[in-house]
C-alpha cells in the first residue's frame, strides 16, 4: 500500500493567513492558480473546540476543488502529520509578489 501525500498549505486571503492540509495539490488547469483538493481537516474527538479551525472547516465545507493565486500562497509543505487547520492575522514583514507577474506582450512589437 502506497502512501497518499499529505501537504500544507500556507496563503494569504483578505488580510489574514490560512493554513489548510489536503491530499492533492498541483499547478491546476488555470494559468496561475495553484489547485488544492481533497481537504483534511481534524477529528472531533475531544470536547474541546478550536474556533480558528471550526471556522476554517466550515468555509470549506461545500469546497470539492479550490485555486488559489500563484502569488498568494506563501509556503506548501509535504508533511508526516496533520496540524491544526486556522486563520491568522497577517503579522511581520511579510508582501505578496507584484502583480501582474504576466504581462502580454504589445502587439506593435
Amino acid at each position: 500500500m502506497t502512501k497518499q501525500n499529505l501537504y500544507r498549505v500556507v496563503f494569504m486571503s483578505q488580510g489574514q493567513v490560512y493554513e489548510i492540509y489536503a491530499r492533492e495539490v498541483s499547478h491546476g488547469d488555470l494559468f496561475g492558480f495553484v489547485s488544492v483538493e481533497q481537504f483534511v481537516f481534524g477529528e472531533r474527538t475531544t470536547v474541546v473546540v478550536d474556533p480558528s479551525e471550526e471556522k476554517i472547516k466550515s468555509e470549506f465545507a461545500h469546497v470539492k476543488r479550490t485555486y488559489l493565486p500563484m502569488h498568494s500562497v506563501l509556503r506548501i509543505d509535504v508533511v508526516d502529520k496533520q496540524g491544526a487547520s486556522k486563520i491568522s492575522k497577517l503579522e511581520g514583514n511579510v508582501a505578496q509578489f507584484p502583480v501582474p507577474i504576466y504581462t502580454p506582450r504589445d502587439s506593435n512589437s
